[in-house]
């Protein structure tokens, strides 16, 4: 089963059933996907999501991906601090890192510094690659 991290601003991406991404939430939602979190994570998940909806919406979103058997819950206790140009975005970093995630899925080019770093070795890859991968699974 692929575990990965996903970055806040592709799961907002991904929640619109009429989305081209949709696909990555109902492979989560069907347990086929292990989304790798941790408490920060998802504490920004529904921070923004309330932004960008409601505070409702946000809620049972993360209340849905805390339910699944599939989710991987990761304490860190190592704080890499990988990302320099966006601190918070080590949050998503250290949680692919400790659980050893398959991918980091992102947009945000803060994380292409990733690409460049021998030590820990992190696969980033955009959403319109992942999804193109799901399509050919």
């Amino acid at each position: 089963m692929r575990r990965i991290v996903l970055d806040t601003n592709c799961l907002l991406q991904a929640l619109p059933s009429r989305s081209p991404y949709h696909k990555i939430w109902t492979e989560v939602m069907a347990g086929r996907i292990s989304l790798c979190v941790n408490s920060d994570i998802l504490n920004e998940y529904e921070e923004i999501l309330a932004e960008k909806t409601t505070a409702e919406i946000a809620r049972n979103v993360v209340k849905a991906i805390i339910r699944l058997h599939t989710t991987i819950f990761q304490q860190v206790y190592f704080h890499f601090g990988l990302v320099e140009a966006d601190p918070d975005d080590n949050k998503f970093v250290d949680c692919a890192v400790a659980v050893d995630a398959e991918y980091i899925v992102t947009n945000d080019a803060h994380f292409n510094i990733l690409k460049q770093i021998e030590w820990p070795r992190l696969t980033v890859i955009d959403i319109n690659e992942f999804t193109r991968q799901l399509a050919d699974t």
